[in-house]
């Protein structure tokens, strides 16, 4: 998977899982329905942003963003339906273009994070797996802390 495919879909998913959460806003807050949707969509939505911020880290050192494009990445995040235009945006400037710079065989990391990146490029399935693990846990810190707004009021 090329880092334009791999940023392509985790942008359509943090979309898609913002309009389901959405849909359960509605119904808990508008019709009065059920909390169902937002406890559901809610979840979903946190476990994809953190990967969608994961997979924006990873990128942002692959393909040598500024830090303006990698903050803006990442805070693209924040307001519904920007993921895509983001990834439109940084698609049609050649943001995205070319494979796995760090891949075995590729160009040599010259810092920490080159290094950690192309040490993840080498064995994709531990790369898989960190990621998921990495998911699992701040998904976890995020659950500790508690939702981004109070119940009160």
């Amino acid at each position: 998977m090329t880092p334009r495919t791999l940023y392509r879909r985790i942008a359509v998913a943090e979309v898609v899982t913002w309009a389901l959460l959405l849909v359960g806003m509605v119904l808990k807050y508008v019709t009065k329905t059920t909390e169902l949707g937002v406890k559901v969509f809610g979840l979903a939505h946190g476990v994809v942003f953190i990967a969608y911020c994961l997979v924006t880290v990873l990128l942002w050192v692959n393909q040598r963003w500024t830090v303006r494009e990698g903050l803006l990445g990442l805070l693209s995040a924040v307001p519904p339906f920007l993921t895509v235009w983001w990834e439109r945006r940084l698609e049609r400037r050649g943001r995205l273009d070319g494979g796995w710079r760090l891949r075995r065989g590729g160009d040599t990391p010259t810092n920490p994070a080159e290094r950690v990146v192309a040490t993840l490029l080498a064995r994709p399935l531990v790369a898989v797996g960190v990621g998921l693990l990495a998911v699992v846990a701040l998904t976890g810190v995020a659950l500790l802390v508690g939702p981004p707004v109070s119940n009160q009021g």
